[in-house]
């Protein structure tokens, strides 16, 4: 990236004010035809790969007949790829000349580079200083200007907004212009196509560009399919638009699902989807972390913390009346930062029960260590970690504080050496464990769409 580039991403301190997109209005939304997707399949099947849609190994785990459209195996490693390339080959030819811009969070950016230089369309995204480092470098070798400015996704758009004016660009809503929700509905089709008698189809919620062109298409062709959008809970951000009725402002926490932290659905997107969705869900973040441990584990898929929403929901027991039934899932994107892999494996070990921490007061006389990893090792727990503290401790001086970080089989396990803890120890303090009424498919209701159009039409 040229110093001029570099210069760009270090300006001026004042975020500019909102600039209105004229392809997403908050007045006279434009909702998405069926006529759109069919289009948008027909013009992008050159550039975009037919994704693979199989049986899942999990289908025994969870009591359905799962299967997995595996979308982030996409060049890119996103599903973002099919609405980009549809918007940029519905450009005009001066538009095309000129170039496009877009403000990410990594895999629309990464979408619109790569086909972008593909299309011969110069690009230009703005990523928030959140975005993960692995995103920004791999839209940068994709040859585009990139500008990381904002600090969300909120004033990174700002910036983009104004930047384009500035250089007569063209903004393309990474989830809500309509040519980007028509490319992103032509996974509808394929599902549809791959999968016989599909019961359910599970999908990720950011910005609503996804389930709004996966929903039209899958609604129009089969409309007995349940349609079903999963957030999490720290960006909930449909499940309050629902609520309100018109896309809201929803604050952000810090997330595993990085791309689908989006603090206002689109306009467009809300108003095609919000009709068609038959039930909404919000998952904890320790799910997704569970979520992500068994794709890799059981389908040796690895999938951001987005493309693993729908199996958080259906392992914290949101879907549990699809027990028996066909559920599509989307894994809609596999772009994890490396390091961010290992937390979320290691996350998804302990709110699994299978890697704990403790710490326990033992005596200081010889043998007394060796004693708590006798004890250990008879029920079969492995030890990854010990440390053991005498100078701060508050006991006789004759006992030293030991801690721990071990492995265990499954939560049982983990309940076994917390009891024999207990037996042979006065001072035993154990690191937080999930809980039992919180494990895997146990009967907690999700939020009900149709109940919730039907309670808003009597108010």
């Amino acid at each position: 990236m040229s110093q001029e580039k570099t210069s760009e991403a270090n300006g001026p301190v004042h975020v500019p004010e909102e600039m209105a997109d004229p392809m997403c209005s908050s007045t006279s939304p434009q909702v998405l035809q069926f006529e759109d997707i069919t289009s948008a399949a027909f013009k992008i099947k050159s550039g975009i790969m037919v994704t693979p849609c199989i049986r899942s190994h999990l289908s025994q785990l969870t009591g359905m007949e799962i299967f997995l459209k595996k979308d982030f195996l996409q060049y890119t490693g996103s599903f973002k790829e099919r609405g980009a390339r549809y918007a940029l080959i519905m450009l005009p030819d001066e538009q095309k000349r000129k170039g496009v811009i877009s403000a990410s969070l990594g895999n629309h950016a990464l979408a619109l580079c790569y086909h972008g230089k593909d299309l011969g369309i110069p690009v230009t995204v703005v990523m928030p200083i959140v975005a993960p480092i692995m995103k920004i470098q791999s839209c940068r070798q994709h040859g585009a200007d990139v500008v990381v400015k904002g600090k969300d996704m909120g004033e990174a758009k700002r910036w983009a907004m104004q930047l384009g004016r500035e250089r007569g660009l063209t903004y393309i809503n990474g989830y809500d212009h309509p040519h980007i929700m028509a490319g992103q509905g032509t996974i509808g089709l394929e599902i549809v196509e791959q999968v016989p008698d599909i019961d359910a189809v599970v999908i990720p919620v950011g910005g609503g560009g996804l389930i709004a062109g996966v929903a039209l298409a899958v609604k129009t062709l089969y409309p007995r399919i349940k349609v079903i959008g999963v957030e999490s809970e720290r960006c909930a951000s449909f499940t309050n638009a629902v609520k309100a009725n018109k896309p809201v402002y929803t604050p952000i926490e810090s997330t595993l699902a990085d791309g689908l932290a989006v603090p206002t659905v689109g306009y467009n997107a809300f108003a095609t989807a919000a009709p068609l969705i038959d039930k909404l869900i919000v998952v904890k973040e320790e799910w997704i972390a569970i979520a992500i441990l068994r794709l890799v584990e059981l389908e040796k898929c690895v999938v951001e913390g987005a493309g693993a929403s729908g199996l958080a929901a259906i392992l914290a027991g949101h879907l549990n009346e699809m027990r028996g039934k066909r559920v599509v899932l989307l894994l809609c994107g596999g772009n994890i930062d490396t390091t961010i892999l290992g937390r979320c494996l290691e996350r998804g070990l302990a709110a699994d029960g299978r890697l704990m921490k403790f710490k326990v007061t033992v005596s200081d006389r010889p043998g007394g260590i060796a004693e708590l990893c006798r004890l250990m090792s008879s029920i079969g727990v492995s030890i990854k970690d010990i440390v053991h503290e005498r100078a701060w401790i508050k006991s006789d001086i004759f006992s030293v504080e030991v801690k721990v970080v071990c492995e265990t089989r499954d939560m049982e396990h983990a309940l076994l050496l917390k009891e024999k803890l207990h037996q042979n120890y006065q001072h035993v303090l154990l690191g937080e464990m999930p809980s039992l009424e919180e494990s895997p498919l146990t009967d907690e209701p999700g939020h009900d769409c149709s109940e919730q159009k039907s309670n808003s039409s009597t108010e």
